[in-house]
This record gives C-alpha cells, sequence and structure tokens, in this order.
C-alpha cells in the first residue's frame, strides 16, 4: 500500500526474524453513544488537542482485506490495531501480540493479548484473527488483499473456481488467545509482515454485512469513529480515541479528523494558513520553496516509496517482443536526474531498482538497471526495432489522478517521451484517486498509468511479490514470469534473510529485462506541520504518527 520514512530501518532489519522463536513484536478497544455499533461518541482519551491532517478518499469501503492504497491504509491503520505494529524506523513490535514463535519458519505459534476488545465493546480473540484472515483469502469475496493470505496452507483451496473450502486450513484456534498458522513452506519474514492491515481482527458484526460494516468501521486501534456517518464521502472523516486501547499507540490528542482535498495546492493553503495541522505531502508548486515557507517545520527525509509508471502487456503494441523493445525505449527516454530536479527540487531520487534504499539488502547495482539511465540516442534505436516489427500509430498517454500531484511530473515524463522518441505523448487526466483506481483494477484503462508502491511492511520481498507476482493483488498489469515467480519463492522459503535478498536481486535482474513498469524515482517524505503542532514524526513508509501527534 500501498505508500515516510526513517532512515535506521537498514540495520534495524537484518537478522530480524529468522527460524528460531520469534517473540516481542502490541493492543486496543470500544464504546457507543448512539447504540450504533460503531464505536462511536465524543470521548476523550488524549489531552492534545484537535488535530486535523490531510487525506484522500478512500478508493473502496473501510475493509482492511479490501483495502490497498495509501488513502484507506491510514485510516485503517488508525481505527485497528494489528498483532504488531512498525515503530518510526520500520522495527517491528508487539502491539495486540503477546508472542509469535516458531521454531522452523513454517509452523508459528500466535498468542495474543487477553482483555482486548473492539471499540463496539466486543472481545477480541484468537477467532477475530482466524475469522478475519479467511474472509480475506476467500475467492468468493473478492478481496484486493487476498495475495497476502498465499503463503498459508490452503490457499489454493480457498481461491479455486469455486472454492473447493470456505476456510484456510492452515489456521486454527487453539483458544481465545491462541491460534496457529502453518506455511505451505518456511517463510522468515513472515512475522515482519503481520503490521499490514491484511491481518487486522474482525468483530463477529462485520460479518453480517461487510458492505455496511466498511462504511462505518469498528476496528480495535487507538481511535474509532466519532460517530456513525462519521464518514462524509469525499469531504472528511472524524475519529475520536478509543478509550479501551492500551497500547503502545495510545492517541495523545482529543481527536483526528482527515480532511479530503482536490489537490494538494489546496492543503498546503490551509498549512499555510493555519486550518491544517499535518500535510503528509508537499505540492510541486511550492517544493522549490517550502523548506524556506515553513522553516523548521518542514520535513524532507527518505520513505519506503516506490514511483513507477505501468504499461499492460495488452495493451497494442506492447505485447511480446515488441513491447520489451518500446519499454526499454521508453525508460531511456527519460531523463530521472533532470525531472527529479527541476520538477522535485531534489525530493526525490532517480530509481536504482523496483525497491528502496531504505530497506535492508537494497543495492544500486543490480544487473540490468542500466535501463533506467537516460540515452536518447538508444531510446531511439530500440523504438526503431519495436517499429520493424510492427509500425507505432497513435498517442502513447500516462493517465494520473490529478488530486495528488502528479501533472508536473507526467507533463515532464511525456515531453522527454516526445523530444528523445518523436511520437505523440500527453497525459491522461483522471479527477480523483478513487477514479483511476476503479478503472485500474477493472482493466478498463486503455493507456499507461502511473503506479508507485508505499510498503506495507519493511522488506525487500515486499516491493516485489504483490506487485509482480503472478496473480498478485497489485500486479496491476498483469504481468507473468515463471522464472521470476519460481525466484520469488525461492527467497520465501530461505531462512537467511541476507541470502534471501540476494536471491531477489536476482529476480529483479529479470525484472529489468521485461519492465512491468517503468521505474521512475523514491520519495523522500516531504511535508510540513503547522505552527501549534507538535510531537510531528513521519514513518518508515513516509506516513504520519498521527496518534502522537498534539496541539499547543
Amino acid at each position: 500500500m500501498a505508500g515516510g520514512p526513517v532512515l535506521t530501518r537498514r540495520d534495524g532489519l537484518k537478522g530480524l526474524v529468522g527460524v528460531a522463536a520469534v517473540a516481542g513484536l502490541a493492543a486496543c478497544g470500544g464504546g457507543d453513544d448512539e447504540g450504533s455499533g460503531n464505536g462511536g461518541g465524543e470521548s476523550g482519551g488524549g489531552t492534545g488537542g484537535d488535530v486535523i491532517a490531510n487525506g484522500t478518499e478512500p478508493q473502496n469501503k473501510l475493509v482492511p482485506t479490501n483495502t490497498n492504497e495509501v488513502g484507506g491504509g491510514r485510516l485503517l491503520d488508525s481505527l485497528w490495531a494489528g498483532l504488531v505494529y512498525y515503530k518510526a524506523d520500520g522495527t517491528p513490535e508487539n502491539d495486540i501480540a503477546e508472542s509469535i514463535e516458531s521454531s522452523d519458519a513454517q509452523n508459528y505459534t500466535i498468542k495474543i493479548k487477553s482483555g482486548q476488545t473492539f471499540s463496539d465493546g466486543t472481545p477480541v480473540t484468537a477467532k477475530s484473527f482466524v475469522d478475519a484472515w479467511n474472509y480475506g483469502a476467500l475467492g468468493t469475496n473478492a478481496q484486493l488483499s487476498s495475495y497476502f493470505f498465499e503463503p498459508i496452507e490452503g490457499f489454493e483451496a480457498v481461491q479455486s473456481e469455486p472454492p473447493t473450502a470456505q476456510e484456510l486450513s492452515g489456521l486454527a484456534v487453539v483458544d481465545d488467545t491462541t491460534f496457529t498458522v502453518k506455511l505451505l513452506q518456511p517463510e522468515s519474514d513472515f512475522p515482519l509482515r503481520l503490521g499490514y492491515s491484511a491481518f487486522y481482527p474482525l468483530p463477529e458484526s462485520a460479518f453480517a454485512d461487510m458492505e455496511a460494516f466498511g462504511e462505518n468501521p469498528v476496528g480495535n486501534g487507538p481511535y474509532k469513529l466519532k460517530a456513525e456517518g462519521a464518514w462524509q464521502h469525499n469531504v472528511r472523516i472524524d475519529f475520536v480515541p478509543n478509550e479501551a486501547y492500551d497500547g503502545p499507540r495510545k492517541a495523545q490528542n482529543d481527536s483526528l479528523s482527515f480532511v479530503f482535498y482536490e489537490t494538494y495546492d489546496a492543503a498546503y493553503s490551509d498549512l499555510q494558513g493555519g486550518n491544517l495541522d499535518v500535510l503528509d505531502n508537499i505540492p510541486p508548486s511550492a517544493l522549490a520553496t517550502f523548506e524556506d515557507d515553513l522553516g523548521d517545520r518542514a520535513v524532507n527525509i527518505p520513505s519506503a516509496v516506490f514511483q513507477s509508471y505501468c504499461i499492460p502487456e495488452r495493451l497494442p503494441h506492447f505485447g511480446g517482443d515488441e513491447g520489451k523493445l518500446r519499454r526499454q525505449a521508453l525508460s531511456y527516454a527519460i531523463d530521472r536526474d533532470q525531472i527529479c530536479e527541476t520538477v522535485f527540487s531534489g525530493t526525490r531520487t532517480p530509481a536504482k531498482d523496483f525497491t528502496s534504499p531504505v530497506i535492508a539488502g537494497y543495492s544500486e547495482t543490480v544487473p540490468g538497471n542500466e535501463v533506467l539511465s537516460f540515452d536518447a540516442a538508444k531510446a531511439k534505436q530500440l523504438w526503431a526495432q519495436a517499429d520493424a516489427i510492427s509500425p507505432w500509430s497513435g498517442t502513447f498517454t500516462i493517465a494520473y489522478n490529478t488530486d495528488g500531484g502528479h501533472q508536473e511530473w507526467v507533463d515532464a515524463v511525456t515531453a522527454s517521451i516526445r523530444q528523445n522518441l518523436g511520437i505523440q505523448a500527453e497525459g491522461a487526466p483522471y479527477p480523483t484517486f478513487a477514479q483511476i483506481r476503479t478503472e485500474v483494477t477493472n482493466r478498463t484503462i486503455t493507456g499507461a498509468f502511473r503506479t508507485g508502491w508505499q510498503a506495507d511492511y519493511p522488506g525487500l520481498y515486499n516491493f516485489l511479490g504483490p506487485l509482480y507476482a503472478t496473480g498478485a493483488g497489485s500486479n496491476d498489469g498483469d504481468y507473468s514470469n515463471p522464472q521470476f515467480d519460481a525466484l520469488l519463492q525461492q527467497a520465501a522459503s530461505t531462512t537467511d534473510q541476507d541470502e534471501a535478498n540476494k536471491i531477489l536481486q536476482q529476480a529483479q535482474t529479470i525484472l529489468f529485462t521485461d519492465l512491468p513498469v517503468i521505474p521512475l524515482w523514491y520519495s523522500n517524505a516531504s511535508g510540513g506541520f503547522g505552527e501549534n503542532a507538535q510531537n510531528v514524526q513521519f514513518g518508515w513508509n513516509s506516513v504520519p504518527l498521527y496518534y502522537q501527534v498534539t496541539k499547543s
């Protein structure tokens, strides 16, 4: 999730999870003032004022296993507590988990803290996790994040058409606070993944009507909805602290509201005017000046965010050998260094791979990555070779959402393509993120489109498996390569994380040949906060730690 940064993650992850027992990786709870079951009510819990942050309208209802984009993800992370959470530097710590143990990295025993409740007052039990994971994995529920359950035994059966089982055979409830997980093979980074929203628990009430639940969700995290209907679509959503949560992310403020701005320019204007407390992205129009404008309230630090654009193989001229040649030509035609400096004022770094420099195991010397260098002559040569297979005609387009500050770089990239390949190229704007994502998800989009990845958990595999494995939930271009899939599987089953990372680098050499997406750059967490905001810290994945923000 899809999506701040912090810096020390390389050191913190090495050898973090191995075959030996894994333990010590935190908790949550509710109330309702109108009997609505949504945990409503204006309860306190923090003492740090009413905090307002920017946000974007989520693509879907707020169901953990069906939310794989940043706008919805930040809301889920405020409403829920998972087995683990990630500290600012990406280090995992227990949230609702008491322990996560394994002697072979394949069979895990997970114990949760007793006495936890959802915000409607119902208990959080081992069954709350197992039921939620089974719902997310079942193919007929068509959940966007079902891919995350693929390593668990029985996934193939629940995903078959029709399913031959309704539940994952690898999950078993032992008692109210204990459940076990059996994987298909050893996967040493499995505990590292468990802070991602797909693994959140669900209350029993959710299963009666998941659509209605997603409109007024009941979580177990630091916040709950202020009241039923607190989600005003395309406008804002309002949270108050969940007084039943007593974990490591306890809200320090009195309320938290996300305002859904149409543009980052409008959000930045509100930040400067004192109407916004936390802004997680600076619009291109202010990148050259925001650090001077905001002074020590400006944020510009590395993060686990990778930006690219995707050209599905199903598009005319982009399948087979012709498509490979055209992708390589388009990549060589882009002067990433110049765009990062002129459009982004140094708040982006040209990509050297498909992951992120803040992740353990990153390398900027993966074989094949010369295709990310700027070489206009090479670009023209490759394009001509593709034309010899089938002559190009028409306009090359890159779709983007105008509410996300993308027009400037899309204009710059398409200008490079026009100049260096001699073809017509232009942006294809969509008003909102939800609109473009809907067309991407439905496979009705008719051109290339902007893509990006904000890591779900701090591991190299997370930048590769969910996006490029055959059938993966975020594989927007429907890329498939058996050799790549085999290397992913080999890396996942390797209990030595350093060795696994080497295999993942080998897998990236295949991506550099096929270019399922065109890597562009890594994003810094570039944001800011208001004059009255305090304790603002951006996390490893570029998302502010909203629960600790206070106002004077």
